[in-house]
């Protein structure tokens, strides 16, 4: 307990440093000097200071994860990727320490996702597997669009994605002023790009056959109600709610593994 406690100290005042002065000008030292330990220390736990901040990042998104996961045991419709993006988007927005690190030097962000390589290859690799995954049991229930290869939909979803975070720092200019519409914006790409509209959803446990020429998913807005106008839910709603509550536990139970996977990590991370 002694050691996640200092360790957690030494994450926080990181995070605090990042925040007050930015990656290039925080030292292992000052470091140190705010979660009163010596600077040896910090070196027990973390051999370098990229290899620090990762994990300050890793304590972060675990956070983001924690409360997706949330979501999804909340509200089925929440394993849609356009909702399941939209919210971490709205997640990253609530993280101090990854927006710092986000919007700081691009060569710095690079170097970070080089080490990540390194650090946390077998976790990395495991997310991208779950992402897959995922996306395999939404086209088998007929919820994204299966006329194209799983492994490109991956992509598109994931550099979509990362553009738009990305875009908080280099766009921030010529982006719209609301972070909602911004987030709304991520939604629909997404929703246009993947997802199948809730009329051609197939009821639970029919044959489905999604070719190419599908219109983009009906918008049930950031919530898990109809969207505006719909009045009772519609037949063609239901029927996506029933395809989602079918995928739900598969996908969360994907999710639930990755969670203890992030923490064993957090702990190899601090034992000394």
């Amino acid at each position: 307990m002694e050691r996640a406690q200092r360790a957690d100290r030494i994450l926080d005042a990181a995070g605090e440093l990042l925040l007050a002065w930015g990656y290039g000008r925080v030292t292992i030292d000052e470091i140190a000097r705010r979660a009163k330990v010596g600077k040896g220390t910090v070196y027990l736990h973390w051999k370098t200071k990229d290899s620090l901040f990762l994990a300050v990042m890793l304590k972060a998104q675990f956070r983001i994860h924690h409360r997706q996961l949330a979501r999804l045991r909340a509200d089925a419709l929440e394993i849609l990727p356009s909702r399941m993006m939209s919210r971490q988007f709205l997640a990253f927005q609530n993280e101090p320490v990854l927006r710092a690190l986000y919007s700081d030097d691009g060569d710095i962000l690079g170097r970070l996702h080089d080490t990540a390589r390194n650090e946390f290859a077998e976790l990395m690799s495991q997310g991208d597997r779950n992402l897959r995954r995922h996306l395999e049991v939404l086209r088998a229930h007929g919820l994204v669009r299966d006329d194209t290869d799983v492994q490109h939909q991956q992509y598109a979803l994931l550099a979509t994605s990362t553009g738009f975070f990305l875009s908080e720092s280099l766009l921030a200019g010529r982006a719209p002023d609301s972070l909602e519409l911004r987030t709304e914006i991520l939604a629909r790409t997404i929703r246009s790009a993947l997802e199948v509209p809730a009329e051609a959803v197939p009821v639970p446990g029919t044959a489905h056959d999604l070719g190419a020429g599908l219109e983009p998913a009906a918008d049930l807005g950031s919530g898990s109600e109809p969207g505006p106008g719909s009045g009772p839910e519609s037949a063609a709603t239901a029927r996506l709610r029933a395809a989602a509550a079918a995928a739900a536990p598969e996908i969360i139970d994907v999710y639930e593994h990755f969670t203890e996977l992030c923490v064993q990590e957090m702990r190899r991370q601090i034992r000394d």
